[in-house]
């Protein structure tokens, strides 16, 4: 695995809030590695308390780990592409939502617009999907993004066959080691995992 130190990687949640802790338990792996993290959140992910914690608890966390404001408006996600803010992105996790906007190129969230951003100037998109509905309706979308050349999936596999046969989350273990094939526009393998 490449040396992650000194990347300048935009770390963005969306509203998967299941999988909150495990990405806490990620960012602060990847700040270990020295990566500096800038860190990210859809509105949802942001404004909204859930029985898996307070949003409050996360956000604190989160700016205490990476010693940065969390990104969450749009103006505030504008000039991460601009001005060259980070060398990566990272969407962990990636919510069912924000991976169709991305494969249909809509643009109404920090997230979206950042990575646009991102993929315009050619660097790094990874996404770590964590979706009710990736074998259902969504995976149109990830066979749409999966064909651009400059995004790259966390491993990922189907979190419970039986109970959700729909649903599919990455392995956010991986995740140093995708970003770090992904900063060589390679795709960490193998893609799918089995249980």
């Amino acid at each position: 695995m490449k040396n992650l130190e000194g990347l300048k990687l935009g770390v963005a949640l969306c509203g998967s809030f299941c999988t909150f802790k495990k990405a806490v338990v990620m960012i602060e792996k990847l700040v270990e590695l020295g990566v500096d993290v800038y860190p990210m959140m859809s509105f949802n992910a942001y404004n909204i308390s859930t029985r898996f914690g307070e949003k409050e608890h996360f956000i604190n966390v989160i700016e205490a780990l990476t010693g940065k404001k969390i990104i969450h408006t749009i103006v505030d996600a504008e000039p991460v592409g601009p001005k060259h803010m980070v060398d990566a992105m990272l969407i962990a996790p990636c919510t069912g939502n924000t991976l169709s906007k991305i494969a249909h190129s809509m643009v109404d969230t920090p997230v979206t617009l950042a990575a646009k951003s991102l993929l315009r100037n050619g660097k790094p998109l990874i996404i770590a999907i964590s979706t009710n509905d990736g074998l259902g309706m969504n995976l149109q979308n990830i066979g749409s993004v999966i064909s651009n050349q400059s995004i790259f999936f966390v491993p990922f596999g189907q979190d419970d066959a039986v109970n959700k046969p729909y649903s599919l989350i990455s392995d956010l273990a991986l995740v140093p080691e995708t970003v770090s094939l992904a900063l060589e526009y390679k795709q960490l393998q193998p893609l799918l995992l089995t249980q």
